[in-house]
């Protein structure tokens, strides 16, 4: 039950008290599900570790990390094919000087993700969902609102019941009732103002699909469009192809060898399987009949190798296709191409594949989304989008809820819930709740501690930060 971050976390102390020298320690995002408090005991102990005579390397998105480092390597300066490239590196704060990196913009204050200059008014008495007699792990017989029709943080510890409350307790009891969903909620007394909620949607970072076959275009429903649009060139008519002849599901248009796949599989036995290109149509996916068939002198498997950007402009007279694209471009996707495949997108790149989806489709208004920590791998200019995009949703009557640890997030809440006020046993109930301001002003909350300065007009803050 341990989550990936956990597990890390534990690796790691029982490094520390091994009192190893002249090893070098390399973490992928140890940040990951911490509360700001954590993550200041966190940084003590990397530090405390390399004192000893030990190399730590981070890769890390985590602002207070980055501050606290000796050495900053940053990679840009854009994602996929933009990037690739060291754009600043050197001891810090001297590498704050080097303003190409947008990284160290954000470092600085030069770019910033700043709150709301106007709040959403909330007003949990009006419109909410109401959860009463919550007591599932370490919940204390807790009664919490979630007001409708804005964005909604929980905030809290590690541990505190965050996602008990909401991923344990709020979303099964809510699937029951809209859909009849037969999942077991934790315990709780009642669930009242659902009628004011349409549907429910959990937007997680889990692949969009489990096998090469899967990708962007397809989970989108972009595919389908892209298809007509071939069916309907003049040499398509002539031969008699169909929509279904430029699938590569179905046989016809796709490589019998591969099976429309691109790839084929070779079975390592007590390895990982290992996916190498069709020998055939050389990752093309089709056969050379259907290759011959061209719109404005692309194939179709040229579009599948388009990235998001380059078929936006592609594809600007086909409002169908259109539309969801420049979803996926504005949620910080433009580098991603069509047809990549989805064991090849990282948590967050599908993350964001969904939540473009919802953002393509006609939404009625009164939707629930629920995201887990959403900023799990992101840096902040797709923090920034990510924000941009959710407020998008909020803006059209739809609510947000999010449980969340990163304070850029969290300033820009229209209201929050805060868990605690410690981890475990010592936590279970909701310690406050209101707009950030208020939550910033109350006592007892860790939240609070670390909030408040966040919420203090932008400026630009010390280049390094003492562990």
């Amino acid at each position: 039950s341990l989550s990936g971050g956990e597990a890390q976390r534990i690796r790691l102390a029982t490094q520390v008290g091994s009192g190893l020298v002249g090893v070098c320690y390399v973490l992928d995002e140890p940040t990951i599900g911490l509360h700001q408090r954590d993550n200041t005991r966190l940084i003590r102990t990397l530090k405390r570790l390399q004192s000893i005579g030990n190399t730590v390397i981070i890769v890390e998105h985590d602002e207070d990390c980055i501050r606290a480092a000796d050495h900053l390597i940053d990679i840009g300066p854009g994602a996929g094919l933009h990037g690739g490239h060291v754009v600043a590196q050197g001891p810090v704060p001297d590498v704050f000087s080097q303003r190409q990196s947008t990284t160290i913009k954000y470092l600085t204050g030069e770019l910033a993700i700043t709150p709301p200059p106007q709040r959403r008014p909330l007003d949990p008495d009006r419109a909410c969902l109401e959860l009463k007699g919550c007591r599932e792990n370490n919940l204390k017989n807790v009664d919490v609102r979630v007001p409708l029709g804005g964005f909604v943080c929980v905030t809290g510890v590690s541990g505190s019941g965050k996602s008990t409350l909401i991923n344990q307790t709020l979303l099964p009891a809510l699937k029951r009732k809209l859909y009849g969903s037969k999942v077991k909620a934790g315990a709780h007394k009642s669930l009242n103002g659902v009628a004011k909620v349409d549907k429910v949607i959990e937007i997680d970072q889990s692949p969009i699909g489990r096998t090469p076959r899967s990708n962007p275009a397809t989970y989108t429903g972009v595919f389908d469009e892209v298809r007509k649009v071939f069916a309907k060139t003049r040499e398509a008519k002539i031969r008699g192809y169909e929509v279904g002849r430029f699938s590569f599901n179905v046989k016809g248009g796709r490589c019998e060898a591969c099976q429309g796949g691109g790839t084929k599989c070779i079975e390592m036995h007590f390895l990982p399987d290992v996916y190498v290109a069709c020998e055939v149509c050389h990752g093309k996916r089709y056969n050379a009949e259907t290759l011959e068939i061209h719109y404005r002198g692309k194939t179709i498997a040229d579009v599948l190798d388009m990235t998001i950007e380059e078929s936006l402009a592609f594809f600007e007279n086909f409002p169908a296709v259109h539309r969801m694209l420049k979803a996926l471009n504005d949620v910080g996707l433009s580098y991603v191409k069509l047809g990549q495949p989805s064991t090849q997108l990282s948590g967050g790149e599908a993350q964001r594949v969904k939540l473009a989806t919802e953002l393509g489709k006609n939404p009625t208004g009164h939707t629930l989304y629920v995201l887990d920590e959403p900023t799990t791998g992101l840096h902040f200019a797709d923090i920034n989008n990510l924000l941009n995009v959710l407020n998008r949703l909020a803006d059209l009557g739809n609510t947000i809820l999010v449980i969340e640890h990163n304070l850029d997030v969290i300033k820009c809440a229209d209201w929050l819930i805060d868990m605690g006020p410690e981890g475990g046993d010592g936590g279970g109930a909701v310690v406050a709740a209101g707009t950030p301001e208020d939550v910033a002003d109350a006592k007892g909350s860790h939240t609070a501690e670390y909030l408040k300065p966040r919420l203090a007009p932008a400026q630009a803050r010390p280049m390094a930060a003492s562990a």
